[in-house]
């Protein structure tokens, strides 16, 4: 999954708490890389719960939860074509071009 914000692929991760983090936005699980998060205002799309007001949202098992709180709701039903920014990179398209130029540096081909 890139970064919502500019696109960035997760490399393999270090052992230890990676330094990526997650948020909700449209009710859609989204990563925001180490880059994005000097923003002063990274947070500032993502959605927060009803109850605490926190951004500490994940979405997981088809429900959108709360880290801080604990509150769990359904999510509502948003237009394909998914959140953010980085989304009009078209996900599908760029890592099919992505795991095609890797197949053909992995089989020579490039």
């Amino acid at each position: 999954m890139p970064c919502y914000r500019c696109g960035l692929r997760q490399t393999d991760p270090e052992r230890g708490k990676s330094p990526w983090r997650r948020g909700v936005v449209h009710d859609q699980l989204v990563l925001i890389c180490p880059a994005c998060q000097e923003s002063a205002d990274w947070t500032a799309e993502l959605e927060r719960c009803a109850k605490c007001r926190s951004a500490h949202l994940i979405r997981r098992l088809g429900q959108i939860e709360c880290l801080d709180c604990g509150v769990v709701r359904e999510p509502a039903l948003i237009p394909s074509g998914g959140p953010g920014p980085a989304s009009r990179l078209s996900p599908d398209t760029a890592l099919a071009d992505e795991v095609s130029r890797a197949l053909d540096r992995l089989l020579g081909r490039a």
